[in-house]
Formats: structure tokens, sequence, C-alpha cells
């Protein structure tokens, strides 16, 4: 791997940019009690409340695509079966037989004509239906119509598909309240998914959660983006539940006190992403030549637009932020879906056997040229030590597998968080409505509903 010689920073008088944004002069830090990382009796009341209530991530149309295909959803001690019927409809189901409570199916597959537990036998049609009931007399009078499945809401949001077990909730697109038309420029339908990958990691699904939830760690753990990545003025929103982050690639840090030449810059952003160029991430070599009156961003734009074309792409009308840079956005409670102009990364964090554990999805969705057949994406679990991505992956997960350790310790009452952590903030906010309780300061909660209460939009296009 190369070596990216990163030059003096600026640490307390280090700028103050948008993802901060304008900091109250009396603010004080948000302090949210440890135990919510560590506790059974914490983890117990998400389970209660939280995770039969809000909509998750289930998987993607890919993963079932034809009719037959079902796909199994699990968070927790909870189930949910996601089957294409054979009209072509997308419906989920708690995964539990009627008759003694038997999980009907496992996995994911092909092929369905039916949904028959394999205990008993008991049989139900692709839409849920009660069909078949084995020595039916001994049951005396037994009425298909009174047990079908329990049906769960289902809603799709481009390739991506959401379920909750909770029938009274609001829609999917109301709960994803102005996040898809922040995103219309994207042609979200475009994109296929190409694998999905599950590690297991010993941490709170929060911890899990909340290191893709904010910038503030890249001058941290990620300190070779520094020269390519402005994480100071990385643009943070909040939208009721949920957040965003626009970041600008192909610019300097303002923590750099010197700044970056371009030759910096051009390490930097090939060392950490090199395959969106088409460039060898272990062997940058020299920057292209930098256009009269541009910038390296023009010489990134136009090598991302060549990779594009030749994978049969028309995204002519991008612009320059569009083509570069990356929009985040986090999803109450559990996702982080990073969208850029070839690709979506998906990350979804779930809790594990202990509040200690956690599983990690990623899911790899590619955008495809019109016409593209969908095929349902690779899946495998691979062990934490086994998992390599990318250099700044890699970081990211060898962080997380020491990040649950330190709060067991005794003195640790409470985690302090910036204002540029406000989309971590804002997670404790949903958490503390859907338990039904009150825990964060008067001034931590005014701020978070201030915040909510600012117009959508994504951040200011750099160039």
């Amino acid at each position: 791997m190369a070596t990216i010689q990163i030059g003096p920073e600026l640490t307390n008088d280090a700028p103050v940019g948008t993802a901060i944004g304008a900091v109250p002069p009396r603010r004080t830090p948000v302090e949210v009690p440890a135990h919510r990382y560590t506790s059974p009796e914490w983890a117990e009341l998400e389970t209660a409340h939280v995770w039969p209530k809000a909509w998750q991530l289930a998987c993607t149309v890919d993963h079932v695509p034809q009719p037959g295909d079902w796909f199994e959803y699990s968070v927790g001690n909870l189930s949910v079966l996601i089957v294409r019927g054979d009209d072509g409809v997308l419906r989920g189901f708690q995964n539990v037989c009627r008759h003694r409570g038997n999980v009907l199916c496992t996995g994911s597959g092909s092929g369905l004509t039916e949904l028959r537990c394999i205990y008993h036998r008991w049989s139900w049609t692709l839409d849920g239906k009660l069909r078949e009931v084995p020595s039916r007399r001994g049951f005396g009078a037994l009425r298909n119509d009174d047990y079908p499945l329990f049906p769960v809401q289902v809603g799709t949001w481009g390739p991506l598909v959401f379920v909750n077990l909770d029938l009274d909730a609001e829609p999917l697109d109301e709960y994803l309240e102005a996040i898809p038309g922040l995103l219309e420029w994207a042609r979200l339908d475009e994109y296929g998914c190409a694998y999905d990958l599950t590690v297991p990691l010993p941490c709170n699904w929060k911890t899990l959660i909340e290191a893709f939830s904010e910038t503030y760690h890249v001058q941290g753990i990620h300190r070779e983006m520094l020269p390519s990545c402005d994480d100071v003025n990385s643009v943070n929103r909040l939208y009721g539940r949920h957040g965003s982050l626009h970041q600008p690639y192909g610019v300097p840090s303002p923590r750099l006190r010197n700044g970056a030449t371009d030759q910096e810059i051009w390490e930097s952003i090939i060392v950490t992403q090199g395959a969106r160029y088409g460039q060898d991430s272990e062997n940058p070599g020299p920057c292209p030549p930098v256009p009269d009156g541009g910038s390296v961003r023009d010489v990134l734009e136009e090598l991302v637009r060549n990779q594009t074309r030749q994978k049969g792409l028309d995204l002519d009308s991008f612009d320059q932020s569009q083509m570069l840079d990356l929009f985040q956005f986090n999803l109450f409670p559990n996702i982080t879906v990073i969208v850029m102009c070839d690709s979506i990364t998906v990350l979804r964090s779930r809790p594990g056997d202990t509040p200690d554990d956690a599983y990690m999805d990623l899911l790899h969705l590619d955008r495809r040229p019109p016409g593209a057949e969908r095929t349902q994406p690779m899946q495998a679990t691979i062990p934490a030590e086994e998992a390599a991505m990318n250099l700044v992956f890699d970081q990211d997960l060898s962080n997380l597998q020491r990040a649950q350790r330190g709060l067991h310790q005794p003195g640790l009452d409470q985690i302090v968080l910036s204002r540029e952590e406000m989309r971590i903030i804002n997670l404790h906010y949903n958490l503390e409505e859907f338990i039904g309780i009150n825990e964060l300061s008067e001034e931590a909660v005014a701020e978070i509903e201030a915040l909510r209460a600012q117009p959508a939009a994504i951040g200011p296009v750099v160039g």
C-alpha cells in the first residue's frame, strides 16, 4: 500500500465548517448514557419497542426477482419472510406456522409453489392463505380463513425492500420523509445488487451503525483521506428520523494547515478509492495534467465518466458533484445508504445474541445499463478477521472490533457528542421516542428539533 504523507494539521483551532454548522455559544456537549450499549435491560426495551415497530431494510428486489423466490430477514428474535407471489407481487409474513409456531423457511431460495411447514406439513399459498391441514378432522371445525399467515407491511424504495411488522405504522414513503425526493436525480431503479455479505462483530449494533453516522473520525482512523476529502465542510442534515451527509472528494481537508498539492490530492484519492477511477491503489503514480483554470476534481470527473461510459451507462445529465461526491443517508434505526453515481453501498446493523454482539450486513449495488437482467446476489457470511474490502472500510472494521470494550469501564457513565455527531444524537432521540422515555437533556432535544425543522436539501455543490 502506498504511503500518504500528511502535513501539519489544525486541531483545537480547526475551522468550523458545515459539518458542524452554527454552534450556539452556550451549547454544552450532548451526553448519552453508556449503558445503552451494554445493558441487557436496554436491549430488551429495543426488542419490545423498536424492532417490531420501525421500518427496516430486509433485502433488495434482486434477492426475490421471480415468482416463488423468498428471502428471510431476521433481526433479534424476529423473522420476516419476503415472498414474490405468482402474481409478481412482493409480500411479507411473520415467519411462523399458525399450528405450533415452527419457522416456515430459513435463508433464501427460489421455486416455491407453496409455504409448507416441515413439522406437521400445514401449507399456505404464496399470498398467505391457509390451503392444507393434514388430518384436518382432528381439529374439529377449522376454517382456512381463520388461520392465514400474519402479514407484515412491505414497501420499496428503488431496488431496496423494506418491511414493518406493525400493520398500523405509517407507509414507507411517509416514514422516509424527504429522503427519496433528495435522490431523484440518482435514478435508483438502475442499480442492481451484486453481493450481500454478513460479518459478525463484537460490538453493540449502535456502536456499529454510529461508526457510519459521522465524519468526525476521518481525521482519526482515515487520515489517508485528508488530502482528498473535505471532512470539515461535509454537510450534515436531519430529516425527521433520518439524516444525510454530502461529502466532497478531490479537495483537501481544511484541517491541513498548508492544504495539499495536486499530487497529494491525487495520491490520497487513488490510495483510498482507486478502483472508481480505473487506477491501481497500490501505485497511484503522477497526477494527470490538470486543465488550465481547473482542478484535480476535473481530472477525476473525466476518469469516472470514462469508466461509466465503458460500462454502457449514460450519466451525461449528472453534474460534477453528482459524479464525484458521496451522498450518505442514515435511516432510522439501523441503515446507512451510501450513494455514488456508479454504486450504492448499504450498511445494515443488526443486534446479536448479546448487547456486545452485532451483525454487519454489507449490500453492494452497481448501476446497470438499460435492459440488464436482474439476478440474485451472491450471499456469504465472513468472519471479521477474513473480511477485506478496501483501505477505508478495513480501517472501520478494525476499529469496530475494539470499540465496544471501553463502554464497559465503570467510570464511563456517559458518552459525549459534538454537534458534528448530530446524526448519532438523532438516533438516540428517536430511540427514546419509540421506547417512550426522556433522558436526553432539554438543550439536546431542542437542538435536534431545530435541526430537523430545517428545509430539506443536499449540501452545496463543490467545484
